[in-house]
């Protein structure tokens, strides 16, 4: 069997590979170990034998793990194959799909679905290893149901986020992040400055008086925010955030949002990585710990 890495975003190409739950296990096999066996008991390196398919076994002290073991994929009952494709929709297409959807693609209830599309969004959540170094731009939003009444920062019932945006020349997009914030204050915005950007980039922001403090620590530039002239690359971002949740998911609760900018700026960020994508998400889902389902409320973790 090849155990090469899957490339690319062909759905016949995936199935041929992926046939049923034992060619994604074995997958698995491959990739959780192919720098080394480690036990997660004890720590040891030495395998013993074992006669338990996709399963490795500890020398020192007979511990038995299996591939999907300490992982995301841990005790999951729906069935890898069915796993697998959920995945690849939602991160090899362009974009994603609703977990109503899903679960008519791949023959699961929508709580199923749901829970599992959250499992694959903590994956997704950005390790915040490589902070922006170049040109940036920074703003915030508004996602959801307008407030009779108001706009912009006094519309309290619409969750507000903070969007940073790395440019890769004059219109092109290196790296987006975005985080849900409870307001535009300092504090709340300073996040995503300590997250994702390096003291070192240059970061434009409009005249919003919460970024004034932060230019003590942050190369800060703050000019007026016109329609048109300015942040036209963080404008067109987040269009398309707002279209995409309206589209696909429609709306999104505040609660759940956080899970949803993750999934649409790890997409975002692996554009120019698109063939890779799929297999860079089975990594990161073996390499995280299990989440049970005690820990899921209404589909999202708490």
């Amino acid at each position: 069997m090849e155990f090469t890495a899957f490339e690319g975003q062909n759905e016949i190409e995936f199935f041929e590979r992926f046939t049923d739950n034992d060619t994604c296990l074995a997958y698995l096999y491959e990739q959780k170990w192919k720098h080394g066996f480690v036990c997660p008991k004890c720590g040891c390196t030495e395998e013993g034998k074992t006669s338990l398919a996709f399963h490795k076994r500890c020398k020192k002290c007979k511990h038995a793990t299996s591939a999907t073991a300490n992982t995301l994929f841990h005790k999951s009952k729906m069935g890898l194959q069915k796993a697998f494709v959920m995945m690849f929709r939602m991160s090899a297409t362009t974009k994603s799909v609703s977990a109503e959807q899903l679960a008519k693609n791949v023959g699961v209830n929508r709580k199923t679905s749901l829970a599992f599309q959250h499992k694959v969004r903590v994956a997704m959540e950005s390790s915040k290893d490589y902070p922006m170094e170049g040109n940036v731009e920074v703003d915030e939003a508004f996602i959801g149901q307008q407030e009779e009444g108001n706009v912009g920062r006094g519309a309290v019932e619409k969750a507000q986020i903070v969007v940073a945006v790395e440019k890769n020349g004059g219109i092109g997009v290196k790296r987006v992040y975005a985080q849900v914030i409870e307001n535009a204050s300092t504090e709340q915005l300073k996040k995503i400055f300590d997250d994702h950007i390096s003291p070192d980039a240059k970061v434009l922001t409009d005249k919003w008086k919460g970024y004034s403090p932060l230019a003590e620590h942050y190369n800060i530039t703050q000019e007026k925010s016109e329609p048109d002239k300015n942040f036209l690359v963080m404008h067109r971002i987040i269009q398309q955030l707002k279209s995409w949740i309206r589209g696909i998911h429609h709306s999104v609760n505040k609660d759940f949002l956080q899970g949803y900018l993750d999934e649409f700026c790890y997409r975002i960020n692996r554009s120019i990585t698109k063939d890779s994508i799929f297999n860079n998400l089975v990594l990161r889902m073996i390499k995280h710990q299990p989440i049970f389902i005690n820990q899921i409320k209404f589909g999202y973790i708490y």
